[in-house]
């Protein structure tokens, strides 16, 4: 499966796993600073992701960010999805944790090329 076409959901602890590969970060917001931003992941970690030209996030609102991980706290931005003002960032923390729990997680497709 190419790499540049698949991407998995992650949070704040685990983003180090994924340098250089696409992911999917649920969050909120919390400050702007020009070209990025400061986000709370599912797992209560700030994340900072560089955004893209015109980006227009509100600070009220919940997003899933695609992009690729640049570091263990930063991400560049490819594209973002408009979540809503309600989501359970709980539950999605839980989903993300038993995603990668070694008794369901494979790296099949995410295996180091």
């Amino acid at each position: 499966m190419s790499d540049s076409l698949t991407s998995i959901r992650v949070n704040s602890a685990i983003l180090t796993r994924f340098s250089g590969k696409n992911i999917r970060l649920t969050c909120r917001p919390i400050t702007f600073n020009g070209s990025s931003a400061t986000v709370a992941a599912s797992d209560g970690g700030q994340v900072t992701v560089t955004l893209l030209p015109d980006t227009h996030m509100a600070p009220d609102t919940y997003y899933e960010v695609i992009g690729s991980v640049v570091n263990s706290t930063t991400v560049r931005m490819y594209h973002y999805v408009p979540m809503g003002p309600n989501l359970d960032m709980k539950l999605v923390d839980d989903t993300i944790q038993l995603m990668h729990d070694p008794r369901f997680y494979t790296e099949m497709f995410w295996s180091e090329d």
